[in-house]
This record gives structure tokens, sequence and C-alpha cells, in this order.
């Protein structure tokens, strides 16, 4: 029996764990498999991906800058993948057309509530940023019921279009829409960086006043890139921080339980993981 294929597709690609990560799981859950980072064309992108199928590849993971492509590619989406407008992995059906779903927000939310021991019912959320990552954090995140949610980007436009896609989900949750220089002034328990400004090592420019007591910061960026915003946090308050290490491995283990049937332990992963980074 051969064993089977699957690859994360992004550019670039060198510096991702997630070959790391699911070799773990592999190995935790004694799965036959081999994982491997490819570099993606961006005008190849739809033919390189089926051609991957054809050939041998069983899942694929998708990163920076391809998921708006590979929600466009896929043949199938899951309702997830539909409210993100955007995919992050694909399989293959048994007729052969793939089907796309995003894990991002039911990763994020694993490892709020699991490892981070945050409960958002009733609290009061500030996502900065109306881009995709912040679009795949919504759908979890309401059904989680927070009292309030406000989406703030920069361009204000763009945050009211996105708070207005997702207001049939709201109910009872004040859902609303600010730019980044008037959001409302009051202290918020989760404030979210899902901003790119991590990408290149920076923050958001952004009032005092955010953080409620026992707050907590997280930025969807991991390892140095996170530290301008997670720095600001700690001089403004927030007494808990976080970067996207743990939504990483979480939104891994949901691709991994999909593809696999198994859903692995993140725990001994996330450490190994935090560990290599500290010593890097």
């Amino acid at each position: 029996m051969s064993t089977d294929r699957y690859a994360v597709v992004g550019n670039p690609i060198s510096h991702s764990l997630s070959p790391r990560i699911h070799a773990l799981f592999a190995e935790q859950t004694r799965q036959d498999l081999v994982y491997e980072a490819r570099l993606g064309d961006a005008e190849r992108f739809a033919e390189e991906v089926r051609e991957w199928f054809r050939e041998d590849l069983r899942g694929l993971n998708v990163t920076v800058p391809f998921k708006e492509n590979a929600f466009r590619l896929v043949d199938l989406h899951t309702q997830r993948a539909e409210r993100a407008g955007a995919v992050n992995t694909i399989w293959a059906e048994a007729d052969g057309r793939l089907t796309g779903d995003n894990t991002d927000g039911a990763g994020f939310l694993h490892d709020l509530t699991g490892r981070l021991g945050i409960d958002p019912a009733g609290s009061s959320i500030l996502i900065l940023g109306a881009g995709g990552a912040a679009r795949g954090l919504l759908e979890p995140l309401l059904h989680s019921r927070p009292a309030r949610l406000v989406i703030a980007n920069r361009t204000r436009a763009k945050a009211e279009t996105l708070a207005a896609v997702f207001a049939d989900l709201a109910g009872d949750v004040a859902l609303s829409a600010s730019g980044l220089d008037d959001i409302p002034p009051e202290p918020y328990g989760l404030v979210i960086n899902a901003t790119a400004a991590g990408l290149s090592a920076s923050r958001p420019d952004l009032p005092a006043g955010l953080f409620a007591p026992g707050g907590l910061a997280c930025d969807l960026v991991y390892g140095p890139g996170a530290r301008p915003f997670l720095e600001w946090a700690r001089e403004q308050g927030a007494e808990r921080l976080s970067d996207g290490l743990g939504m990483l491995v979480e939104q891994a283990a949901e691709a991994f339980a999909i593809w696999r049937g198994i859903r692995p332990d993140t725990r001994p992963v996330f450490e190994t993981l935090r560990r290599a980074i500290v010593e890097a």
C-alpha cells in the first residue's frame, strides 16, 4: 500500500511550520502519510492544484496568498468556507470533484476555549481588520454569543460591508463596524489583530483604553511578527497575550481530522513548536 501524500501551498512557503505539524500529528496517531510544502504560482494555481490531485495528492492546505484562489478553484464548498469566502483545506471526492473548507475560525475558537480557557459568551470582542483572516473568524465567534462584537478596519466601509454580510448570524449579539480611528471607546475583553501588519513586523495605529481588566490580546501572526502588537497591548494593560501559533496548530488538527478521521492531541505539538520558536 502506498503512502498517502498531503501538502501545503503558498508563496512564500519555505517558512511554513505545516509540514512539521502534520508529521507530528501522523507520528502521534500512527498514520502513514507524508506532508510537504509546495511553492505556488499565482498564474498557474488552479492548473497546478488540479494536476497534483490527479497525480497522487490526497489533501491540500492553502496559505497566503492563495486562499481566495482556492475558493474559486474548488467544485464544492462547505458552509464555513462559503461564509469565509476563502478556502484553506481541500480534498477530492470519490468522483474527482474538489471540496474546499475553511478551518481557520474553528482553529481559533479551539485555541481560545481550550488552551487559553476563554469563553467568549457574554464578552465584548474587537476584531482589527476586515480581510480574509477576520472573515474566517466571524462565524464561530458569533456562534459563541458574545455580548458585543466590533469590526474595525482602516477603511471603515470595508468593515461595514463585512458586518452586513454576517448580520444574519448576529442574533442578540451587538455587531457593529468602525474605522481604526473611531473604535467605540469601551474596554474589550478580547482584542484580535487580524490585520496584515504583523507580516511586516508592525502594528495598526490604535487608541488607548481598549482593554478590560483581565483582557486578552491575540495576534493571528505567530513568532516575532506578533511582537509589535502584543508589546503595545501589554503596555496598554492587556493581562494576557497570545500569538497565532495555537490557531495554526488547531486549524491544522481540524484539517487532519477531516482527511484522516482522527483528531490529534494538539497540546504536545503546540509545546514542541513553541520551544522551537523560543530557541530559534
